[in-house]
């Protein structure tokens, strides 16, 4: 399984409506919006779930609801959970809802999970190949991708379905993203001598930048409002699928 070319996070886990009216909050809202998001050109999903309150939900009987419900209502569109802790769910829940959801692919970030031992993690990965499940691997920094590399059975390391994510100005003043914040990720590359499937989202007015950015050097892009709600002139869209439109029209 590859990643799409083009994927959207329409919410994440911490944004409300009084960061934009139009942010899917329910499964029916989510659902509605990847239908508009396929329709303007988006090949996956990435998913948060969020509870009755409208607070980040990981629970993987809700998940298992979720993704028989999307697969029936966008046929064809790739599916990926989040494992995303938002500083409320710890490494075991983090890896039973990975396990028991029923996801073929779930992102996972490597920073979160080393809140337990390293054992833990680097058997994960190993349990989450042997059931097939298609983990991308959320990375912050080039130090993230060292420990990585250093984690991961070697199989697996050089495993080119090895799925990435290379995030940009998540940890910034003002979580400014530039295509320079790649180039570490890119020389890591390189030097690691792998090839893996990997995409990048990038925070702030310069998501597009990035993105177009990652796309020329053969990677593969996520937008959406949970990176970022404006395009390249700071200008807010009016929903996700307008951001999809815009960034599919600029690399079709």
């Amino acid at each position: 399984m590859r990643l799409p070319r083009l994927m959207v996070a329409p919410n994440g886990a911490t944004k409300t409506r009084a960061d934009h009216p139009a942010l899917p909050l329910t499964l029916d809202e989510v659902t509605r919006t990847a239908l508009s998001c396929q329709q303007a050109g988006a090949e996956g999903l990435h998913l948060h779930l969020r509870d009755a309150a409208g607070g980040h939900l990981l629970d993987a009987g809700a998940y298992r609801e979720a993704l028989a419900h999307l697969s029936a209502a966008v046929p064809g569109m790739a599916l990926q959970i989040t494992t995303e802790a938002a500083g409320i769910y710890d490494p075991p829940l983090q890896r039973a809802v990975a396990l028991e959801s029923g996801c073929a692919m779930v992102s996972v970030a490597l920073r979160e999970l080393l809140r337990d031992t390293e054992e833990a993690t680097g058997q994960f990965y190993q349990t989450c190949a042997d059931q097939g499940i298609f983990v991308q691997h959320i990375l912050y920094a080039r130090e993230d991708a060292e420990t990585l590399a250093r984690l991961l059975p070697e199989a697996l390391l050089q495993d080119p379905d090895l799925q990435l994510l290379f995030v940009l100005g998540r940890y910034v003043a003002g979580q400014t993203s530039t295509p320079a914040m790649l180039d570490p990720f890119s020389d890591w590359l390189a030097q690691a001598g792998i090839a893996p499937d990997w995409a990048v989202c990038a925070f702030g007015q310069g998501e597009t930048e990035c993105l177009l950015a990652a796309d020329a050097v053969g990677g593969k892009l996520r937008v959406g409002f949970e990176n970022s709600l404006v395009d390249a002139q700071g200008v807010t869209a009016p929903d996700n699928a307008a951001r999809v439109a815009a960034i599919r029209s600029l690399i079709a």
